[in-house]
């Protein structure tokens, strides 16, 4: 199995989730034994530091809305592109982060590239690829300016050019 980590998924028209409908999901991990990621493509109406005030209570200088990252709940992670913060490398300029201490140095960096995340989609062992094959998604290689961008377009680009 290759892993397919710091790729992106791109839902299909009809998804087998429909909470991931037109969804675009950066793969965070891919193993084996679990796969997770998040949305890149669906801001929230909730801002960051709205949620730095409820859930950390810590100095917070983002004014960005927080990321719904998937179907199942927190923790809070940021995927940023501060490699001294980073907890691993996804793809080259694109990190993740999901320690309080990391997270707490990164919302105080208003010019980074960085988005926040309060919940993520995961994957079983072979459920990642059995939804590949049923043609649930398509796979892509991730970009940080897919990642970091904020292209409202972003589902209709990717599904247009990998079809």
């Amino acid at each position: 199995m290759t892993s397919l980590q710091g790729h992106l998924l791109v839902a299909a028209q009809m998804p087998i989730d429909p909470d991931l409908a037109r969804s675009v999901i950066l793969l965070i991990q891919h193993s084996p034994e679990q796969a997770f990621g998040v949305v890149v493509n669906r801001p929230s109406v909730a801002t960051v530091e709205e949620l730095w005030k409820q859930q950390i209570k810590g100095p917070c200088d983002i004014d960005r809305p927080v990321n719904t990252g998937g179907p199942a709940p927190g923790p809070i992670m940021a995927v940023h592109g501060c490699r001294e913060l980073a907890e691993l490398e996804i793809l080259p300029g694109v990190y993740y982060s999901i320690k309080k201490k990391d997270l707490q140095k990164l919302v105080r960096k208003p010019d980074s590239p960085l988005k926040i995340f309060d919940s993520h989609a995961g994957w079983g062992p072979g459920q990642l690829e059995e939804q590949i094959d049923a043609g649930d998604w398509q796979v892509t290689a991730a970009t940080p300016e897919h990642v970091f961008g904020d292209d409202p377009q972003l589902w209709e680009t990717l599904a247009e050019s990998s079809s």
